[in-house]
């Protein structure tokens, strides 16, 4: 369907892609991976033709149609959902405002003028009916409901819709494209649980071969048919779900590393005969077969060296008390909506809690309570009393730092028996390498500045960490750095992630707010994913049966009914 040929790209300052050769077949569903800067999201748009690689081919039909979801959903949020839709139709569509236009000038026209809109009007219905757009109105009408709007949505203003929806939205209207490949650029991006599991759901029913850029694994766990890795500008590609790749890769650079260091001993072993012998009367003929069988050895590659990363564990955690956090009779709300009402917990020593719910659900608020940043309503949300030292990572808290530092004095400052090449080596790791880290903190981006924020609170001595998205902005490489340094933290650690296999590899514990109630899950994220599909086992169960009930005791009063009315007639 479409072939990646040793594609090449080269900016001024970087060559990004060197060898990049893959392909996408019908049915495929492909993640590419890499660290930021690997070239991916570049990799699509060389496909969509947005741009042009430096050498290399892209080979497909001249025919095939390609969708391509961007990170940002192109919507506008004036339009209403319906208007939205019917944009991708863009030449329907004027004639559709068109005759709205004309349909109203005939209220008040009269005469010579009301007989030319009848004309126009008349013209620019066959227009519209030459377009189909009776049957595009009817698609658009059955892809709402596939979306999951409802019929009263559809008069809806875009900007009344969440960032889950208004990713629908823009999916919607790429399908109504009827594309032959489809290109997901961080398609999970803001999305809450619900929203990512109803996208993986409906990306698994379709037919439509896809390429999809995500750091979100269990998304590509749950996806993906083929994994392709770019790294060093070179794409190796995996058959598999992204823990396949993972296997593969491993398995790979094992089975790689053992041929290798095998070929080197034989190697030096003929080596030394060579040298050994090459002078002797009696045996330099077999020297010289050996060395000419040595030069025409093919030569096993070694590995390549991983990509550069460091170590980071935190600071050994104070001993805390066994209660850290104490939450009695939580009631809190906003507005007029209720987040919590009641709710109790009680963090221990060692609990790594991942806090779950929808957006909206009250879960950073939960945290800012926990840090005496936000009043509560009613009800206590206190620290243990004993010895417990919280750090605190919030998704603003690069507003904090010292503008007038460099990236580099920002990090050093916390950590002054540091060499520079540490320093470096760490920042690298949250994506600062070369002359960034010399860049004024006023200069970054707010990823930037988000990124740096969390190294700097990684940094800090505490036993109660509270995380609240920590992994924003952040690599799949900076992502296990740090779920390693969490798995091995003895400290406590409270958190709050849209990463299902961030949470899957750090919490021991979920915590669901749901009913303004805090629902303990004392098991890691699968243990809460098994129990959350047995309660709805459950409920589907209860609610047949319940069906059942009321059919049968309709049945008994209907029967109840006739009997009475054949009593009445005797």
């Amino acid at each position: 369907m479409l072939r990646l040929e040793r594609i090449s790209k080269i900016y001024p300052n970087a060559e990004v892609l060197k060898d990049v050769t893959w392909e996408v077949n019908p049915g495929e569903r492909i993640g590419l991976v890499g660290a930021n800067g690997a070239g991916k999201s570049t990799q699509l748009k060389i496909i969509k033709g947005e741009i042009e690689p430096t050498s290399g081919e892209v080979v497909r039909p001249a025919s095939l149609k390609i969708g391509y979801l961007t990170q940002e959903f192109e919507v506008e949020p004036s339009r209403t959902v319906n208007q939205e839709f019917w944009t991708v139709f863009a030449q329907a569509n004027s004639i559709q405002h068109e005759l709205a236009k004309i349909t109203e000038q005939m209220e008040t026209a009269k005469g010579d003028e009301l007989d030319d809109l009848i004309h126009k009007l008349d013209r620019l219905q066959r227009q519209f009916e030459g377009l189909d757009g009776y049957v595009l109105e009817s698609e658009i009408a059955k892809m709402l409901p596939e979306m999951g709007f409802d019929i009263e949505d559809s008069e809806r203003l875009v900007s009344d819709f969440s960032c889950g929806w208004q990713m629908r939205m823009s999916l919607g209207k790429i399908l109504l494209q009827d594309p032959d490949l489809l290109l997901l650029d961080e398609p999970t991006n803001h999305l809450d649980y619900e929203t990512v599991d109803w996208l993986e759901a409906y990306l698994k029913g379709l037919n439509i071969p896809m390429v999809i850029v995500s750091h979100e694994r269990e998304f590509l766990n749950k996806i993906c048919t083929k994994i392709v890795e770019t790294e060093r500008g070179i794409s190796t590609t995996y058959i598999g779900n992204y823990s396949d790749y993972i296997q593969q890769k491993t398995l790979s650079k094992e089975i790689q590393e053992n041929t290798y260091q095998r070929q080197q001993k034989e190697i030096e072993k003929q080596q030394a005969f060579i040298d050994r012998f090459r002078a002797s009367a009696t045996r330099s003929t077999q020297a010289k077969s050996r060395e000419k069988q040595l030069d025409s050895m093919e030569r096993v590659e070694a590995p390549i060296a991983e990509l550069k990363t460091v170590t980071f564990e935190f600071p050994p955690a104070p001993k805390s008390g066994k209660e850290v956090v104490i939450i009695e009779d939580l009631v809190h709300t906003y507005d007029e909506q209720i987040l919590f009402l009641g709710a109790n917990l009680v963090v221990e020593r060692g609990d790594r809690i991942a806090f779950l719910g929808p957006n909206g659900a009250g879960k950073s608020t939960l945290l800012r309570f926990i840090m005496g940043i936000e009043k509560n309503t009613e009800g206590l949300v206190t620290l243990g009393k004993h010895n417990v030292l919280p750090g605190y990572f919030e998704q603003n808290q690069a507003e904090a730092l010292d503008l007038s530092k460099t990236v580099m004095n920002t990090v050093h400052d916390e950590v002054p028996d540091w060499k520079n090449v540490e320093v470096r080596s760490l920042l690298g790791r949250f994506l600062f390498s070369g002359d960034t880290v010399f860049k004024k903190v006023e200069g970054l981006s707010g990823g930037e500045k988000a990124r740096l924020a969390l190294v700097k609170m990684l940094l800090q001595p505490a036993n109660l960490l509270v995380l609240d998205e920590p992994t924003n902005h952040l690599d799949i490489p900076a992502k296990e750095m740090l779920e390693n340094a969490l798995s091995k933290y003895d400290g406590t650690v409270l958190l709050v992630s849209h990463d299902r296999y961030f949470i899957s590899q750090v919490a021991n514990k979920i915590v669901e707010l749901r009913d303004g109630e805090l629902i303990v899950y004392p098991g890691n994220y699968y243990y809460y994913l098994e129990r959350k599909e047995e309660e709805r086992v459950k409920l589907e169960q209860e609610r047949i049966r319940a069906e059942k009930e009321a059919k049968a005791a309709a049945k008994r009063a209907k029967q109840r009914e006739k009997q009475k009315a054949k009593k009445k007639k005797v």
